[in-house]
């Protein structure tokens, strides 16, 4: 797979995290995650609006679990 075709994939996706909610959204996270760290690993700059997304998706993810617990 070349950068560009990496790339294409991982905006894609991207797109479809954004039109989503709640835990539709957070069902796309390990994907998402996968794309961008073989990114890395493959010297591809990660643009700052994937990074954002990331984060969000992984405050989403912690927030998630401690909407569950008991207080």
């Amino acid at each position: 797979m070349t950068r560009e075709d990496l790339l294409h994939t991982v905006e894609n996706l991207e797109t479809r995290i954004r039109e989503e909610s709640g835990a539709a959204r957070l069902a796309m996270r390990p994907e998402f995650i996968r794309l961008l760290d073989y990114m890395r690993r493959t010297g591809a700059e990660v643009p700052g609006r994937l990074r954002r997304l990331e984060a969000a998706l992984c405050e989403e993810a912690v927030e998630e679990m401690f909407d569950n617990v008991p207080v």
